[in-house]
């Protein structure tokens, strides 16, 4: 059985597990889990299949991520998890929801509805799979080019930390891109029917982000009754590293409160 890689951060505590964004990995919340560690909770830090230190599978769907997670739980004997989800780890966790109840008590989701999204990476992912490591040979020669398809340093610099050395002065990535350039249709799919769940849960949006419109709130209602939603002002998709002291008091006070 192949199980998902995680760095646990904190010895005792409320199970609290985290789910990066798609090309992302469970690095990205190092700062954010070191914090709640210290305010009463144990943090898995998990990579999800196809990203960072998991394992790599030619199949990919939020059913079958869903499925990892639930393994995970029930290897580490976990349950009443609360459960944080950001982009791709949002839909996720909405799946986790409905599919693992008995694991899950809380979520919050970060800057995702349960909707359809059309293919919108495909530069990016053009960019990544043509990345050749036989020619560059730095850090700093793939930042130059990546530029050619991704014009945004800060985008640049969140994608480049998926590199790593395979071997002395041999570079590679730690996502599949394979099969990631090819999985902007599945990680743009909207919830099927059956995909509902009573949990408490929180969506939380970026004001500058187009991914949860205000439009959204019937369709995130009709998927999860009892959710609510809150807006953190100033910030796009990537609110959690943006306005990283707002995003975690949120999230800290609406657990305390409701989980």
């Amino acid at each position: 059985m192949s199980l998902l890689h995680s760095n646990i951060i904190g010895d005792t505590g409320r199970e609290l597990l985290i789910l990066h964004g798609f090309l992302g990995m469970s690095d990205n919340w190092k700062t954010h889990a070191k914090n709640w560690s210290k305010s009463g909770y144990r943090v898995h830090l998990i990579d999800q299949r196809n990203h960072g230190r998991s394992f790599w599978s030619d199949e990919f769907s939020y059913e079958l991520m869903a499925e990892d997670l639930a393994k995970y739980c029930r290897v580490n004997q976990l349950k009443n998890v609360l459960l944080i989800g950001h982009s791709m780890g949002g839909k996720t966790a909405m799946y986790f929801a409905s599919k693992y109840p008995s694991l899950l008590k809380a979520m919050v989701v970060a800057d995702i509805a349960p909707k359809k999204y059309m293919p919108h990476h495909q530069k990016i992912l053009q960019g990544l799979s043509e990345l050749n490591f036989d020619q560059i040979k730095s850090r700093n020669e793939a930042d130059v080019f990546l530029s050619r398809y991704v014009p945004e340093p800060g985008v640049r610099m969140f994608l480049l930390k998926n590199l790593f050395w395979k071997q002395a002065g041999k570079l590679g990535l730690r996502m599949n891109i394979e099969v990631l350039k090819n999985a902007s249709v599945a990680v743009g799919e909207n919830l099927k029917n059956d995909v509902q769940s009573s949990h408490p849960c929180l969506f939380i949006k970026g004001e500058l982000s187009d991914y949860i419109l205000d439009s959204d709130a019937l369709i995130i209602k009709h998927y999860f009754p009892n959710a609510e939603q809150v807006t953190i002002d100033g910030v796009g998709h990537w609110l959690h590293a943006e306005k990283p002291t707002v995003f975690f008091e949120i999230v800290s006070q609406w657990f305390e409160e409701r989980a």
